[in-house]
């Protein structure tokens, strides 16, 4: 896949990093750190510059957090609601639970946007929650914006700095991933190990 999105930001120019940070937003299994180091790297080699990659890489992430925000709109906390009144007792999910979530969200969604962005995979899948919890659309662009900003300028910088060495960058990036999918992993299971006790004690 790295040989591919090489060749076709070779071929496209800025046009071509706002189309892929775009679809990575929508697809994450497309990695932006390929995109962003890389995009660096070209500002090295071809008549690109750094803000102009940080710009296109910028309103692309923005356009494809969009694309799934409105997603999240169309998915609407009742059809999650139904969804766990038939299913949720093979999670030990209640609705009451989908409201403290969605109540959560609600309280802390702006920051939470913000900060996800600086996480692989989550900085995409982010969007469709927010959408969900009909979070304020201009301020989730705000959020959305500063912390995809962040995120392209640290990378590409990078990709710039480091020039042809920009692979190893990617390589780094991965043990980063790792590390972040693993903390979520244990994340997550300890949250389905308190919802199981605390329903296993409101049983008794």
């Amino acid at each position: 896949m790295e040989n591919w999105i090489t060749e076709f930001m070779n071929d496209f120019g800025y046009i071509g990093i706002f189309l892929l940070i775009a679809l990575e937003n929508i697809f994450p299994p497309i990695p932006s750190e390929v995109i962003l180091t890389f995009g660096g790297f070209m500002t090295t080699t071809a008549n690109m510059t750094i803000i102009g990659v940080v710009i296109a890489s910028t309103l692309g992430s923005v356009a494809g957090a969009v694309v799934l925000y409105g997603i999240g709109l169309l998915l609407d906390v009742k059809i999650i609601e139904k969804f766990v009144d038939r299913w949720g007792h093979i999670f030990r999910l209640t609705v009451s639970d989908v409201h403290k979530a969605n109540s959560w969200f609600d309280k802390y969604g702006a920051w939470t946007v913000f900060f996800c962005r600086l996480v692989p995979l989550i900085r995409s899948l982010i969007s469709i929650p927010a959408g969900m919890s009909h979070m304020s659309f201009w301020l989730f662009l705000l959020y959305t914006t500063s912390g995809t900003l962040i995120w392209n300028v640290i990378l590409v910088n990078i990709g710039a700095a480091v020039g042809s060495s920009w692979e190893d960058i990617v390589g780094y990036m991965d043990i980063y991933s790792n590390v972040v999918y693993a903390i979520l992993a244990l994340l997550l299971i300890l949250f389905v190990v308190l919802i199981f006790r605390r329903n296993k004690g409101k049983g008794k």
